[in-house]
């Protein structure tokens, strides 16, 4: 049977048993405010009954004080870790998209271009009410360089944002490893605490707010599952195995963790990249980490869709030839070699097959549409490797389904390019104040071709081009004992002679028109005839008629005159702003759901906490009121009780 003083051990486990239960409320209240916190409680269960030789049976022993668990339901985590990256992923978006709106904007603190080219056309107007005069001729090229100043700043302005980018992406990544290998610790400590019957309680906390700062990051999958013993299934071990999975592989194994790195291009993927790009691959195997798989979202696919987004406009095109000039492709993906966005040099795949270029040329007719292009590949391609890449889709780069920094430099570079050819076509036709046939008046500030005869600038008359072409064809086809083909008007030139090499970054106005404005046309050289040129005097200004309806009155960019740029590209940064900024309300508003859920189930409420402590203060009175109570029965026992 139990002991006569049985009863104050019944006491004592209550006295126990809520003073465990008023130490965690303390603990829950001096963590109001602590991120990431979850509320503990004491679990109370009636101790096991003693059995008594009684007619009643057995007993009860009190209450014991089982464990202290954490109030938080994996369900909750599990919405907020798949819904948390793609938060990241607008949240990163928008950050960038409104940066690169502002770099467009056109208002009165901050002219833009279309404040610029207005300003340009105007001094050219009045231009053509006093040619003659230097002063205003000066003032029109100042415009124009004004002009030409815009777009070289802009550019400059999306390089640095996207070395930014390359930056951040790098800090991203060394924070990926960083979270990892302190889930792998905290792995290791939760196991050992467990193991021995504890409640690791506030490193499970710890482990995941870490998780849900690494899914903002990227979208991540979390298991967990306990350690079985295969001798003795039954058995409660206390360990766990807990892994972290990204793009179906394993980021986090228990223990082990697969580390991500960096590594610096080897060439560009677009024609105005910044050099030193990074991609990400994994540590271990160096393979490369697919950033752009569809089953990923978070910050760091978002990083990269900026910083490379190029809207599906990378090269693109299929091996027609492979032969000792290169590899000849058809079948491009750009038509027009003012939209090209092909770099200079760099590397392709083709049929899981990859190979450096370094120069190309290419084929190109009157309208400056591209025929072919041919890549000067620096390396020996055995015949058998030949015949496996012939006739395949060949891609540089890689295609981003995204308009971003390189969308927006090569937009620039097509506008200028087709508005450069369009103004110096004009400007050849003319004559100068000193009696001189018009010279280029937009150029790339950076040429340096030299070809036979000397150093010349990219746009030079391409008649010249063709009647070299055309002797070349001729000797060939004598050669062949074949009958020559007639090439049509710049059948073929290197883009060493197009506008190609012309870009954002590089656009000037000629040097020789800056040094002396009297090299600026405004009448023709020749009569429509042809003849040789009548003097007009120096106040003619016919030229410059037609140069003025370049403003309006041509299509350069997406059907429209050069006036609309703006607003087309800008409608292009604000559509994709929005569009960003909606669903980043969207999926802030989801998880904003999610995460108060969550805290309705894990949160420490004040209200609640101090309700908790008044209840559990009574109850400890009241064990100590059993104490007191047998107390006295035992006094009367043995005091007053007995001969």
């Amino acid at each position: 049977m139990a002991s006569t003083f049985f009863g104050l051990h019944i006491g004592y486990s209550g006295l126990n048993a809520f003073q465990a239960s008023i130490n965690t409320t303390a603990n829950n209240i001096s963590n109001v405010q602590t991120d990431g916190y979850s509320r503990q409680e004491v679990n109370l269960t009636p101790s096991s009954a003693m059995r008594v030789y009684q007619k009643y049976g057995s007993t009860g022993t009190g209450v014991t004080a089982e464990s202290v668990t954490q109030i938080r339901d994996e369900y909750y985590d599990q919405k907020y870790w798949y819904t948390n990256p793609s938060k990241g992923f607008y949240d990163r978006k928008v950050y960038y998209l409104d940066q690169i709106e502002t770099y467009y904007t056109d208002d009165a603190a901050n002219p833009g271009f279309s404040s610029i080219l207005g300003k340009m056309f105007d001094s050219l107007d009045s231009v053509k009410g006093n040619a003659g005069d230097t002063s205003v001729r000066n003032e029109f090229v100042s415009n124009a360089d004004k002009l030409c100043t815009y777009f070289s700043s802009t550019a400059t302005s999306l390089q640095e944002l996207q070395s930014t980018i390359n930056d951040e992406i790098k800090t991203t990544v060394d924070s990926v490893n960083s979270i990892v290998k302190k889930v792998t610790l905290l792995n290791k400590q939760i196991n050992t605490i467990e193991q021995q019957g504890a409640k690791a309680n506030e490193l499970r906390d710890q482990r995941a707010l870490l998780i849900d700062e690494l899914s903002n990051i990227m979208t991540v999958s979390v298991e967990e599952s306990e350690v079985v013993n295969s001798n003795y299934p039954d058995m409660h071990t206390g360990a766990t195995m807990f892994k972290v999975k990204v793009n179906g592989q394993l980021l986090v194994d228990t223990y082990e963790y697969n580390e991500l790195d960096v590594t610096v291009r080897s060439a560009k993927h677009n024609q105005s990249d910044v050099e030193g790009l990074y991609d990400v691959i994994w540590k271990s195997s160096q393979n490369t980490f697919n950033i752009g798989s569809n089953q990923l979202s978070g910050s760091l696919k978002s990083l990269f869709e900026i910083r490379d987004g190029n809207d599906e406009q990378n090269f693109r095109g299929v091996v027609a030839d492979i032969n000792s000039e290169g590899v000849r492709l058809e079948h491009l993906s750009t038509a027009n070699i003012n939209e090209m966005n092909l770099p200079d040099k760099g590397s392709f795949t083709v049929n899981n097959y990859t190979f450096t270029y370094d120069g190309f040329k290419a084929e190109v007719d009157g309208d400056g549409n591209v025929q072919s292009v041919t890549l000067n590949v620096d390396q020996a391609i055995s015949p058998s490797i030949v015949e496996k890449i012939r006739s395949q889709q060949l891609e540089i780069g890689e295609s981003v389904n995204f308009k971003g920094i390189p969308y927006y430099q090569n937009q620039m570079n097509t506008f200028l390019r087709e508005f450069a050819t369009a103004f110096n076509d004009i400007h050849k036709e003319g004559k100068d104040l000193n009696g001189d046939h018009g010279i280029s008046f937009f150029v790339a500030d950076d040429r340096t071709q030299v070809r036979e005869g000397g150093e010349g600038d990219f746009d030079v008359d391409v008649r010249e081009l063709l009647a070299k072409a055309q002797e070349e064809e001729n000797e060939k086809a004598a050669a062949a004992g074949e009958t020559p083909k007639t090439l049509q008007y710049a059948t073929f030139y290197s883009t060493d002679d197009t506008y190609y090499r012309l870009t954002a970054l590089n656009v000037d106005v000629a040097d020789a028109i800056t040094a002396d404005a009297k090299k600026l046309c405004t009448t023709r050289y020749y009569e429509e005839d042809g003849e040789t040129a009548t003097d007009k005097g120096r106040d003619a200004y016919d030229l410059t008629e037609k140069l003025l309806e370049l403003e309006s009155n041509r299509t350069f960019y997406k059907g429209n005159g050069a006036d609309k740029f703006l607003q087309c590209i800008y409608a292009d940064i604000t559509v994709d702003t929005q569009e960003c900024e909606t669903f980043l309300d969207n999926y802030t508003n989801v998880i904003d759901a999610i995460q108060a859920q969550r805290d309705s189930i894990s949160a420490v409420d004040e209200d609640e906490e101090a309700l908790n402590l008044v209840k559990f203060q009574n109850a400890y009175n009241l064990a100590a009121k059993v104490i007191q109570v047998m107390t006295e029965m035992y006094d009367q026992l043995i005091l007053n009780t007995g001969v």
